[in-house]
């Protein structure tokens, strides 16, 4: 299945040959930079997929550093480099955003799959308006924030549900702890809406949820995360949130294996996906 190339995707795309031809060149960082109107950190940052050369010009003299200088091969990444540069639907809401959230979003929108544990609520690309916005509401007074940081949260969370349902979808994998569906968010009400979401999403082709019983020695991970795959060669990341709001991103190999496993445990504790909608149509009563 096809994943669209947003901008930030295109970063790390861009990034990804750089660091390609950097290593083919036997070139340190500081000897592609030097004498060049980029800086070390700035190159480091395209490398990473983190940012974008801030000119056109200055991606050319790199690759000209690198030894690239076939025209083809030249325009091929200086198109990439423009599509890089364009703004995402997410970059009106950045603002409101908890430090790395952007860029997890952008990571988000461009990924090809997701695999996601959440044990303590519903996993965001699967809540509803209703339970979102009283998620924010609570988090409201605590956190110290102003209505527009519920206003325009709800509107991101429901905006990324999009990547479900456009014409090259999100293939969403996720599993949910007993207890991120037993915790009352709002109400009885917006709770028995939400499972009826999730059991609407789940009959997609693209979307699976598991659901871990309390009931079930099993392996538990008592944080949250999200492995998400892109294709193209380009590298598995995993998500964790920050006690802060923000997001904890990486593609080290260490941590993409270790969080992997962690999954395929999680999985294999958790009930058949068969059973989701009876999990929850019985919990609907019980509420």
């Amino acid at each position: 299945m096809a994943a669209p190339t947003g901008p930030t995707v295109r970063r790390m795309q861009l990034g990804a040959e750089l660091e390609r031809l950097r290593t083919q060149s036997g070139l340190t960082m500081d000897q592609v930079v030097e004498g060049l109107p980029v800086s070390s950190s700035q190159y480091y940052k395209v490398s990473r997929g983190t940012s974008a050369f801030r000119k056109q010009e200055h991606l050319v003299l790199v690759l000209e550093r690198l030894g690239v200088t076939d025209k083809d091969d030249v325009d091929f990444l200086v198109d990439i480099h423009r599509d890089s540069l364009n703004r995402g639907w997410w970059s009106t809401y950045s603002r409101n955003m908890p430090s790395g959230m952007a860029f997890y979003v952008g990571l988000e929108d461009g990924a090809r799959a997701i695999r996601g544990w959440q044990p303590t609520v519903v996993y965001g690309l699967l809540q509803t308006e209703n339970y979102a916005r009283a998620l924010f509401s609570t988090a409201k007074p605590v956190d110290e924030t102003k209505t527009e940081y519920i206003v325009r949260g709800v509107e991101v969370r429901m905006q990324r549900k999009e990547i479900l349902t456009r014409e090259n979808p999100l293939e969403l994998r996720v599993i949910l702890a007993e207890a991120a569906l037993r915790n009352v968010v709002g109400n009885a009400d917006v709770m028995r809406e939400q499972y009826e979401e999730i059991i609407r999403l789940s009959e997609l082709d693209n979307v699976t949820v598991q659901i871990l019983p309390q009931g079930h020695g099993t392996y538990r991970c008592s944080y949250d995360f999200a492995l998400m795959e892109f294709g193209d060669g380009l590298p598995t990341v995993v998500q964790m949130d920050m006690i802060d709001g923000g997001s904890n991103i990486t593609d080290k190999d260490t941590e993409i294996w270790q969080f992997s496993r962690r999954f395929d445990a999680l999985r294999d504790g958790a009930l058949p996906v068969a059973e989701t909608p009876k999990f929850l149509h019985q919990l609907a009563r019980e509420i």
